[in-house]
């Protein structure tokens, strides 16, 4: 038993990384990758076909202790938007939103920088990132207006029952930003 227990233990230590560093170095090196999920492009804009997005969630900087909690006492997660494989549009600006699977509560992450690249808060569990091209930049702004350039959900909204499926319907998962 004790044996079983060092065994263990020494295959933690060796998978954690040596005593001292800030943490598991197995989670800093698949963490990334699990987290992020892919925006879709909508090709509704000249530009876009071969155009690739992300968008990577990570546990909010704001807080000191591993988790940050919202007003709520809902988890609270930073949001980055990265697009690659794409020009800036010559009129108008690209925005990121963040929105409720139900399109009910909708919030604005913010405009896009020269690198194409925006970044936010996310308190919901499971969301939809939507990325317009918006003909103004104005902060105050509640919903978009412009057309949708890409979307994607969250990990956490790919988990939904097949209640309402019959043994033959299939429910268009892409239509929700979902590629596979």
């Amino acid at each position: 038993m004790f044996s079983t227990l060092l065994t263990l233990f020494t295959t933690v230590s060796m998978i954690a990384g040596p005593t001292g560093t800030s943490g598991p170095a197995i989670c800093a090196a698949a963490g990334p990758a699990y987290y992020a999920f892919e925006l879709i492009t909508t090709k509704n804009i000249p530009g876009t076909g071969l155009a690739k997005a992300t968008a990577e969630v990570s546990v909010s900087s704001a807080s000191p202790f591993s988790v940050a909690l919202a007003a709520d006492g809902s988890y609270e997660y930073d949001l980055k938007v990265s697009l690659t494989r794409m020009k800036t549009p010559q009129r108008g600006h690209l925005v990121a939103w963040v929105t409720t699977r139900e399109i009910d509560r909708v919030e604005r992450m913010g405009t896009l920088d020269a690198n194409l690249q925006a970044s936010g808060a996310v308190s919901w569990n499971k969301f939809i990132v939507v990325v317009t091209l918006e003909s103004g930049d104005d902060p105050q702004q509640t919903m978009w207006n412009g057309p949708i350039v890409f979307r994607g959900g969250s990990r956490s909204g790919m988990m939904h029952t097949m209640v309402g499926h019959g043994p033959l319907q299939q429910e268009n998962c892409a239509a929700y930003g979902y590629a596979n």
